[in-house]
């Protein structure tokens, strides 16, 4: 067995320290008591808590959605997707994303409370086009032209809006996020025919460079 690098090792400790951070964030949220503490239950020195997280809380809550995502990537590829259709895998994605962090979603919650603050700005955005690009390459897409980042965008519109009906979801086995997130994809699903059928009646218009040529014409004496 090859030797842990020390990247590696570091990246483990890190996971380790947010593992044990999440039952502590309902109580004293992603601050540095939190972060202790589960130093503290991690059986980690805490000192080491300035060293894996040299940036304090904004490290801790990055790596916290960092780790989301390689657990996401890690079950999508241990799931049978190729026996699903795309649709079916797209929702599958979505909901092993947020299935595997249910019994922490106040630890969700409260990262998210921090995005609006300047330090914290613009993290969710790109955790979130992370997640739907992982989704959309274990779905099997290999597209590079506008459909790449069509799909993503629509996608991340998608997820975005089920995360928040999720996190206050009191429905049993949040029966009510799965429904809501069914409705979501079928739209989504539905607009490459929407797109096919604009397409179409597109091409039934009249070249509108003929037509300002023709315009152009009329005006001169």
């Amino acid at each position: 067995m090859a030797p842990i690098s020390h990247r590696a090792e570091k990246t483990m400790q890190r996971d380790a320290l947010i593992r044990a951070a999440l039952p502590h964030v309902p109580f004293d949220g992603w601050s540095r008591k939190t972060l202790l503490a589960a130093a503290e239950s991690a059986g980690i020195e805490t000192g080491a808590v300035d060293r894996l997280f040299p940036g304090g809380v904004k490290d801790a809550v990055a790596h916290f959605m960092d780790l989301a995502d390689r657990q996401l990537a890690e079950d999508l590829k241990a799931a049978e997707l190729a026996a699903m259709k795309i649709r079916a895998r797209v929702t599958f994605g979505v909901r092993a994303k947020l299935e595997r962090w249910t019994p922490y979603r106040e630890a969700v919650r409260r990262a998210l409370a921090l995005t609006p603050l300047p330090p914290f700005a613009g993290g969710v955005l790109r955790d979130w086009y992370r997640t739907v690009d992982i989704i959309w390459k274990a779905a099997g897409d290999t597209s590079t032209d506008f459909n790449f980042y069509t799909k993503r965008g629509l996608l991340a519109a998608v997820y975005g809006s089920t995360v928040l009906f999720w996190l206050y979801d009191k429905s049993e086995d949040c029966a009510a996020t799965w429904a809501f997130l069914d409705r979501r994809i079928a739209d989504v699903m539905e607009f490459p025919k929407v797109k096919a059928r604009l397409a179409e009646r597109l091409k039934s218009l009249p070249d509108p460079r003929r037509v300002f040529a023709r315009m152009a014409s009329f005006r001169r004496p």
